[in-house]
């Protein structure tokens, strides 16, 4: 199984490479215009950028030249700022996995506490209330949630900046402070979802007679539910998660531009305007390539979950 995901990498990357390929060529920005700011170049300057960048070539010549490069790991060089794309995705990638990582963490624990909650009181006050709460989460998307936050956090009680990023090596409570509201607006809908599976998971892991028989051999509650009913009721979330860690990375491009985060996001849309194919195809295959690796992690977690696995792997 997990041969199977890596092998599965290198068509994943050709499919993404092309589509964002043919996109890019429909996209109504000339990548020409936007590197000599319009009307500032005449016709043969246009021409010859056109000519020096390849952007003359068939369509086939540059995709499988692109395709080329990336096979040595050269991502290219960006159209408007001449500056390598690698160096730029280096620069950009350390905070997009940060944002990702931060509201990854919230996602777990809030929905791991209210899980745990929502099963143990089943059909109780405690268990409706979460349900309607989740329900509401995973109707919301992340920008929605962003803005009542601004509103009510940032702008209402002045908490947390509106806008704008502090590296952690600048200043620990400044970076957090930062990144706070993208991280939960971020978190909010995953921790929904997560919520409700983990409720869904427990509750049948409760309802098994080997709970029945810890509980009538006098186990406390705690540690039945903490030793082997979480552990086994985890086995299912898990997968949910792996799909769910794309949403994350996705749904970065938009909270990083809604709060102004120099991330992977904000250079993508940037990128996007500026018709600068280089940059926005290198942004896409390093999101993919963050998205098969993680799932590949998952799998691994997924296969110490359930031991019972290993021998079909």
């Amino acid at each position: 199984m997990l041969l199977g995901r890596v092998l599965s990498l290198i068509p994943l990357l050709l499919g993404v490479a092309l589509f964002v390929f043919v996109v890019m060529r429909f996209a109504p920005t000339d990548p020409a215009l936007a590197a000599f700011d319009g009307a500032n170049a005449s016709q043969e300057q246009l021409d010859q950028f056109r000519r020096e960048n390849g952007l003359l070539d068939p369509w086939p010549v540059q995709y499988f030249r692109f395709v080329a490069q990336l096979a040595q790991g050269d991502f290219g060089t960006s159209l408007i700022g001449k500056q390598p794309v690698a160096d730029i995705i280096a620069t950009a990638l350390p905070l997009t996995v940060q944002l990702t990582l931060l509201g990854l963490l919230i996602a777990i624990v809030l929905s791991v506490a209210l899980g745990v909650v929502s099963a143990v009181f089943r059909d109780r006050w405690p268990d409706q209330l979460i349900r309607v709460v989740t329900l509401a989460g995973v109707a919301a998307p992340a920008f929605w949630i962003a803005l009542l936050l601004v509103q009510w956090l940032a702008v209402g009680e002045g908490l947390f900046p509106t806008s704008g990023y502090v590296s952690m090596n600048d200043s620990f409570s400044g970076w957090l402070n930062s990144m706070t509201l993208p991280a939960v607006s971020l978190a909010m809908p995953v921790a929904a979802q997560l919520t409700r599976v983990i409720r869904t998971s427990m509750v049948e892991e409760l309802d098994k007679d080997y709970v029945r028989t810890a509980r009538g051999g006098g186990l406390p509650p705690v540690v039945v539910v903490g030793r082997n009913v979480l552990r086994n009721a985890l086995i299912t979330p898990l997968t949910v998660l792996g799909l769910r860690l794309g949403y994350l990375l996705g749904g970065a491009v938009v909270i990083e531009t809604m709060f102004a985060l120099p991330g992977m996001g904000q250079n993508m849309i940037q990128a996007v305007l500026d018709g600068d194919s280089a940059k926005v195809q290198g942004f896409v295959i390093t999101i993919a390539i963050g998205f098969v690796l993680v799932n590949l992690i998952v799998d691994v977690l997924y296969l110490i979950a359930n031991p019972r696995l290993r021998s079909h792997t």
